[in-house]
């Protein structure tokens, strides 16, 4: 006989579940009690806010393919981790957050901290459920796990009434995960792909997701790079193909660069592979016509649901993303100029000018590409100086970025605690801005108790750049609600036992990164960046001067 706590915790080793990103509770005490006595098998991460340990979960399902394990106790502490669950869904990435939740016998009369989580994330995650009977935790507990990692993956938030936990079952603990096939394509779907693209005068491959394998991705380069058909990534899944690869030619999504745009307006055959087509990588529904678009579309897909969700294609595939890539063959045709064309506006991007900032994010990201290791990982949260990972660094097969499709602030940091704790031998390096960082900043203090410090560069302007922005813009001069004044982040990384530096002009950059990188414990460099150096190729000043002269026409 076992508890609910213990059948849990013993099913979620056996399906091979080794760490777990939480805050404690007392609604679910029994299972931080079974966690217990799996250290080192199955370890529970304090997190010092909810916020923060369901952007762990997120970003470990985006870089290990496996389902981050996320504890939070009921109410309050649900609430604050629904970030976490709304960013898994947007990037598409397998996430269980578990949560306490007040006992079935106080259920329905709005006891103390209770939710209707059905009710709450049925919208938000791929599945909200309650488990009720004790006995019924393994066979939930297994079609969450597989909810969570097929199809389009996403979160699951299943809830754990405090009396079901503390009851006991004779009931077996799962032995490990199902094994579910990808779903592999038709033949004559895959015959109607290829001459589709065969007939095409400038065709284009757009692809998405976080769960290619090593092997679906060398197909797939292997085809375009065969074929010699350019390949854009959509939003923040630049880090799926190769950088270096002659077929790259860009990312589509905030911050679209116009060859992107002119790339994916002006394809005549588009195909699409496990893409779910939000707004950033259409540049808000624009570059195709809803719902029938101009350009050809093939849209392969392991979901059947994001088949036309929103674009009706002309051929739709029902087929996981690895199987599809490996049943292809190179196509032949005369878009060779195309190609090249997209690869040599994406070089080109590269070339901004100097900023002018006493801190310039030209010449330090220009420094990053030549000293970072191959398999370095980014993180960033949200903010207008993601350009500079997003944009401004090439990925290579083994480099990795974690950036939040929902434009998540305080995303950043936490995601970056987490692939230290998945691969501690790596150098891994967050982005963030003076506002991003405050979101999550407390998460430094896990970082040093879990021995997980990444490096974080804060790129300080003293404003909410992305709002600035967009106030500018609409409101030019009439500032309201931007400008922050900072603590002293060299302090308060300190404090939480980082090394930690000032860098005051772009020249000291090179030997600061340096001792940032030789730190065993982490550390956090506070970047002057003055707010005129909002977008690398417009000043603030710039910009509002361009919107008060548009009014005035």
């Amino acid at each position: 006989m076992r508890n609910g706590g213990q059948l849990l915790v013993e099913s979620l080793v056996a399906l091979g579940a080794t760490k777990s990103f939480g805050v404690p509770g007392e609604s679910y005490l029994a299972v931080l009690d079974a966690l217990h006595d799996t250290s080192g098998r199955l370890d529970f991460v304090l997190c010092r806010n909810e916020g923060g340990a369901a952007f762990m979960a997120a970003a470990w399902g985006k870089l290990t393919g496996s389902p981050g394990i996320c504890f939070v106790t009921r109410g309050p502490g649900v609430t604050n981790a629904s970030i976490g669950v709304h960013t898994a869904m947007q990037d598409s990435v397998p996430m269980l957050l578990f949560v306490g939740q007040v006992g079935t016998d106080m259920r329905g009369r709005e006891a103390f901290q209770e939710i209707d989580y059905r009710a709450v994330f049925g919208t938000m995650a791929k599945w909200a459920v309650e488990i009720d009977d004790v006995a019924r935790i393994p066979e939930i507990l297994g079609r969450a796990w597989t909810t969570a990692v097929t199809g389009r993956p996403g979160p699951v938030v299943v809830a754990l009434p405090e009396d079901m936990l503390t009851s006991l079952t004779g009931a077996a603990p799962l032995t490990g995960p199902a094994r579910v096939a990808e779903p592999a394509p038709l033949a004559e779907a895959v015959e109607e792909a290829l001459a589709l693209l065969a007939g095409a005068e400038r065709p284009l491959v757009l692809m998405a997701g976080a769960n290619w394998s090593a092997a679906g991705s060398a197909a797939l380069q292997e085809f375009a790079e065969a074929s010699d058909i350019p390949v854009v990534a959509a939003f923040r899944y630049q880090d799926q193909v190769d950088n270096g690869s002659p077929i790259y030619c860009g990312e589509a999504g905030v911050g679209m660069p116009p060859h992107v745009k002119a790339l994916v307006r002006n394809a005549d055959v588009i195909l699409a592979i496990n893409t779910r087509f939000g707004e950033m990588t259409t540049d808000g529904y624009t570059l195709l016509d809803v719902p029938m678009p101009k350009q050809t579309l093939i849209h392969v897909h392991a979901s059947d649901r994001e088949i036309g969700k929103v674009y009706q294609p002309a051929l739709g595939i029902h087929a996981g993303p690895n199987a599809f890539a490996a049943a292809l063959r190179p196509v032949r045709g005369g878009w060779a100029a195309w190609r090249a064309k997209g690869r040599a506006d994406w070089e080109a991007g590269f070339d901004a000018p100097a900023q002018p900032s006493p801190v310039d994010m030209v010449a330090v990201t220009a420094h990053l590409r030549d000293v970072l290791p191959e398999d370095v990982i980014l993180t960033n949260g949200a903010g207008n100086f993601t350009v500079w990972p997003n944009k401004f660094f090439k990925f290579g097969p083994k480099a990795r970025l974690l950036a939040p499709q929902s434009g998540a602030m305080g995303y950043g940091l936490p995601a970056a605690v987490a692939a230290k704790v998945a691969f501690p031998e790596r150098v891994v390096v967050c982005f963030a801005g003076d506002g991003d960082f405050q979101m999550t900043c407390q998460e430094l203090g896990t970082a040093m108790q879990a021995g997980a410090q990444p490096i974080v560069l804060v790129l300080n302007n003293g404003i909410y750049g992305t709002i600035r922005a967009h106030q500018e813009r609409t409101y030019p001069g009439r500032v309201s609600g931007t400008t922050m004044e900072n603590p002293d982040f060299v302090m308060l990384a300190r404090a939480y036992g980082y090394h930690a530096e000032r860098v005051e002009r772009t020249s000291d950059f090179p030997a600061a990164f340096g001792r940032a990188l030789a730190s065993p414990t982490g550390a956090v460099l506070d970047l002057a960046i003055s707010p005129e150096a909002l977008t690398p190729r417009q000043t603030l000043s710039e910009m509002t001067a361009a919107a008060l002269k548009a009014k005035r026409a």
